[in-house]
């Protein structure tokens, strides 16, 4: 690495928020005639730092907008950058790019390190059309909406208003009639939005099928394999992946649902019957707010191992609900307003992470927060690459970092774990329930399986697809929960089940993203395996060392330098899930 990081081209102060702020630093670059590698590695550290201040200037305004969809004032300025930044700065940023693919076919001696960007950047010029512009912006707005729509859904359960990430507690409450209404209640309330959403969707749909088609592709398919830069495996992989969860991992999700059912002595399991503890135990509460889950999750991290403790440290207390307001760098608690999911966002130009959650006091909740704590990990553990787009790593990778987190960190969740007498809080101080939380979580991490091989497979039916009707749709959907889904009686409630995939928000707002989660779990429980086979440090070692390289290897290599394989085919499915059924013999219910 032969330059440091210099970020003097462009003022700290620079407002990108306004495209005429930005436009002079373009123009110098694009009349900057540098002469050798050195001079071009320059050029295009300077442009990194360009983009850097845009990227953050769309971040701050994307997590204001989704810390409170009921402010109108940030509502408009995201909606303002949306319309009228962005469809600047994306072809400007094109003409950057089409001056660099001229610069380094000139020059010859650029380092070799910059390989993988160079790919990245010839690829998006080949795939750039000046009339797509206008689509994305199209595309954007869509995704806004969608977001407020879910973000304003409530429901009026036990006397008082709550939002839809709320409601999920009551599905591990013991009180069978309880569970049944809450989710009648939470379901009704989606189903008064499925037309709207529906209609969002198929507008999606149409307007991604035209950006394919004007940049030569196919479908939309052909087109996001190129542009999400999935240079190392294809739509048949992807079908391999799927074919494998239906093999390994499906029959073992039906049977663990089949005992499920025994242990509760019902004769029908029932969608409301899939979280409740099956010995009739109380929920798992292991926090009490963003706070509380903050100090918590530092402290396991920090008994996993200081380096990751003291990074989480410093992103805040979790006592905050402002958004990005003052440079905050977490926004944890679910509130009416707010839109739905997590997120971790890195704010290129200062360099902060800004962790966005929806927690409601449950188990799933720890294992958000440790999850979106291994992206803000990933993200500060390559900050000092000089290269903007190396300090991003592939999806798939960056996936791995967040993923590996949630089982990595599992030991430090109780008492029993080990180092526990540190005296730092822990989420389980009852070591019965500290083995419930961990058998569920390495449960789910294979039962999740099928639902991202249905997602995926459903999104690949709509893109290559792209005229399909409603009925078709339909058809394909319930297909699709025929071949990956569990055993739920879905009788007298079969109005709801052809819309559940509304809920998946990546489909709106990150098309074909979704295939990375199943790519990286895979990777994830075999960075587990590492740590229960030669330790923990070695595991966060090598987790550590992977993720230092950013995004400035090839995808098969990263996972090596993780001491993983790139597999995700039916015979890797059939070993990690067979190994992940021994461990789970070793945990009691």
């Amino acid at each position: 690495m032969s330059i440091a990081i210099d970020t003097s081209f462009v003022p700290a102060d620079l407002d990108a928020t306004d495209f005429a702020n930005v436009e002079p630093y373009v123009r110098k670059l694009l009349s900057r005639e540098p002469q050798s590698g050195a001079e071009l590695e320059r050029w295009l550290i300077d442009r990194g730092a360009l983009e850097a201040s845009c990227s953050e200037a769309k971040a701050n305004l994307y997590i204001a907008m989704t810390c409170d969809t009921e402010d109108a004032q940030a509502q408009a300025a995201y909606a303002k950058y949306v319309g009228e930044v962005q469809p600047k700065l994306t072809p400007a940023f094109f003409e950057l790019d089409r001056r660099y693919v001229e610069l380094s076919t000139r020059i010859n001696d650029l380092p070799a390190r910059y390989a993988v960007a160079d790919r990245t950047i010839r690829t998006d010029v080949e795939l750039y059309r000046e009339e797509n512009v206008a689509l994305e912006t199209e595309l954007a707005r869509l995704s806004q909406r969608y977001d407020t729509v879910v973000g304003a859904m409530t429901v009026t359960f036990e006397g008082k208003e709550q939002p839809l990430p709320m409601m999920a507690r009551y599905q591990e409450f013991t009180d069978r009639a309880m569970r049944e209404a809450a989710w009648r209640a939470t379901n009704e309330r989606r189903f008064r939005d499925v037309v709207e959403i529906e209609s969002i969707y198929d507008e999606m749909l149409t307007l991604r099928h035209r950006v394919a088609t004007n940049a030569g592709c196919k479908n939309y398919v052909d087109y996001a394999f190129r542009a999400m830069h999935r240079f190392d495996y294809t739509p048949a992989d992807c079908e391999r992946f799927h074919k494998g969860v239906e093999q390994a991992v499906v029959p073992l999700v039906r049977e663990v649902e089949k005992k499920r059912a025994k242990s509760l002595g019902i004769d029908r399991l029932r969608p409301w019957d899939l979280a409740v503890d099956v010995k009739g135990r109380a929920p798992l509460r292991p926090f009490a707010g963003g706070e509380d889950l903050m100090r918590k999750s530092v402290a396991a991290c920090k008994r996993l191992d200081p380096r990751l403790g003291a990074m989480l440290e410093v992103l805040g207390d979790g006592n905050n609900d402002r958004g990005p307001r003052g440079g905050a760098c977490l926004d944890l608690d679910s509130r009416k307003g707010k839109a739905p999911g997590g997120y971790q966002y890195m704010r290129d130009r200062t360099q902060r992470p800004f962790i966005f959650m929806n927690s409601a006091g449950m188990q799933k909740d720890v294992e958000t927060m440790v999850h979106e704590a291994g992206h803000a990990f990933h993200s500060m553990l390559c900050r000092d690459e000089p290269l903007l787009a190396y300090r991003h790593s592939p999806i798939e990778f960056a996936e791995v970092a967040s993923m590996s987190m949630e089982l990595l960190t599992m030991p430090h969740w109780g008492r029993s774990g080990p180092r526990s007498a540190d005296g730092q809080p822990v989420f389980f101080e009852n070591e019965e329930d500290f083995a419930r939380a961990s058998r569920d979580n390495i449960q789910s991490s294979v039962t999740l399986l099928p639902w991202i091989a249905t997602i995926d497979a459903f999104q690949h039916f709509a893109y290559s697809n792209p005229s399909h009707s409603h009925d078709d749709r339909v058809s394909a959907w319930l297909g699709l929960d025929a071949r990956f889904g569990g055993i739920a009686d879905w009788s007298g409630i079969e109005k709801y089940k052809p819309y559940l995939w509304q809920r998946q928000l990546h489909l709106f707002g990150h098309p074909l993203y979704y295939i990375e989660y199943g790519i990286a779990q895979l990777g994830a429980l075999e960075l587990w395996l590492i740590s229960l086979e030669r330790g923990e440090r070695a595991a966060v070692d090598l987790y550590i060392k992977a993720l230092s390289l950013g995004g400035s290897k090839p995808l098969p290599e990263l996972f090596a330098a993780a001491g993983l394989n790139f597999d995700f085919g039916p015979d890797a499915l059939k070993r990690l899930s067979d190994r992940v059924a021994k461990e789970l013999d070793k945990l009691p219910e």
